[in-house]
């Protein structure tokens, strides 16, 4: 077996730093969209659900910024949790 080159090591050091740090902020939005979710069917007063969903949407929205989710995936996301907060209010 080869033994590793000084540019491999390197890159495995970058792809190590960056999956910790994806870790994190993928288990920021988890959390923040699970909080949104249980606030809309907790009948929770709807201002207060209102913005557990604005702060979720606002986690979507950085971690597709940072490329840690794809922009579609937090699209699909926001919209799943929007069509939920919606169905609350009365038209």
């Amino acid at each position: 077996m080869p033994k590793a080159r000084k540019t491999d090591r390197k890159r495995f050091e970058r792809q190590e730093k960056r999956r910790i740090r994806n870790r994190a902020v993928r288990s920021i939005v988890k959390t923040y969209v699970t909080r949104a979710r249980q606030s809309i069917v907790a009948a929770t007063p709807v201002a207060e659900t209102a913005e557990a969903v604005l702060h979720a949407v606002r986690q979507l929205d950085i971690a597709a910024r940072k490329g840690v989710i794809h922009k579609n995936n937090a699209a699909r996301r926001k919209s799943r949790l929007m069509r939920r907060l919606n169905a609350l209010t009365p038209a």
